[in-house]
């Protein structure tokens, strides 16, 4: 029995060593040389760039994908992806829409908007496990469900209508800052402690570098795996709330587009698509890296598909150098 256990603590060792290793190769350090490198190169290049009310704009736009990019980095973590990430956005956004439309107070209707979008995460994680279904093709399909579900609810219509002391949160302002900056501040804070200091973070490290040595290191893989794709949702769901808030309607196509926002966030910020390394801090600089060069290819009139351009580029070369990292590891 002391032999038996003996065992599974070498594997589990085993596993956080490799874990740590992978770790070190993508340093948060490098990502902040660059981003200020470039905001010194901005500096100089547009006297607008490091004006606060640029700062405040670009706070403001980069915290809904920087939200549900906490939630995206568990996933790719994992070794998962969630492309679904978008429609749950825009479905939390429309379910909080319709409930204070019909007179639920604010607040309960932001609550039953978290809880319809985490539900729908869950379900997404119990049919990856159970089903065996790949995570792709998984959230794929619920990209498209859900989607199509918001639509059918709505008849494709806008909803408005929204309190005013809803809409004013758009504007609201702490220190200088965007108070919906601090909502991302707050949800940046919760990723980074549940990863380094819970056993669900270690967890997630662990299946991400392999998911059969975790289960023989006794890890419940189905329970993690449900638990991190309803975590995703339920940062997608905060992230659908604070979208409505800047929009002032819900509108049925928001959120299109922003489950690759998050996916980029998270690989430019050190996240391996093939799990098992990743961390908080990256995702948050990948972020600001990615809306920096768009708002600063804005401000010198550079072409928007350009910058599309200029984005997908470094996703290319953030992907090739963790393949580089892994190859020279082995």
């Amino acid at each position: 029995m002391m032999e038996t256990t003996m065992k599974k603590e070498n594997k589990q060792t085993g596993i956080l060593d490799k874990i740590n290793a992978f770790r070190k190769r993508y340093s948060e350090s490098t990502l902040g040389a660059i981003l200020i490198v470039f905001i010194i190169i901005m500096s100089f290049a547009s006297d607008r760039f490091l004006t606060l009310g640029n700062i405040s704009n670009l706070l403001r736009s980069t915290s809904i994908v920087g939200v549900a990019a906490v939630g995206m980095t568990f996933v790719i973590i994992s070794a998962g992806i969630d492309l679904s990430v978008g429609s749950v956005l825009g479905l939390s956004g429309i379910i909080a829409a319709l409930l204070m439309t019909s007179g639920v107070p604010i607040i309960l209707s932001v609550i039953g908007a978290m809880i319809c979008g985490t539900v729908v995460g869950v379900i997404q994680g119990w049919v990856i496990h159970k089903g065996s279904v790949p995570p792709f093709i998984a959230t794929l399909a619920g990209m498209m469900i859900i989607r199509g579900g918001v639509m059918l609810i709505t008849g494709a219509n806008m909803v408005s209508g929204l309190p005013k002391s809803f809409r004013s949160f758009a504007t609201a302002e702490f220190l200088g800052l965007p108070a919906v900056f601090f909502i991302w501040v707050v949800v940046l804070g919760l990723g980074a402690f549940i990863a380094k200091y819970t056993k669900f973070g270690r967890n997630i490290y662990a299946i991400g570098s392999n998911e059969e040595a975790a289960r023989l290191s006794g890890i419940n893989i189905k329970k993690n795996i449900v638990a991190v794709y309803g975590f995703c949702a339920f940062t997608a769901s905060i992230a659908g709330v604070l979208f409505l808030v800047r929009l002032g309607n819900g509108i049925p196509s928001a959120g299109q587009g922003y489950e690759m926002d998050a996916v980029a966030a998270a690989v430019v910020g050190g996240a391996s698509l093939m799990g098992a390394e990743g961390s908080i801090l990256g995702t948050f600089l990948g972020a600001i890296i990615i809306a920096m060069i768009r708002n600063g290819g804005n401000l010198l009139g550079i072409n928007p598909f350009i910058l599309n351009i200029i984005v997908g580029s470094l996703i290319v070369i953030a992907v090739l150098l963790d393949q580089q990292g892994k190859k020279q590891g082995k």
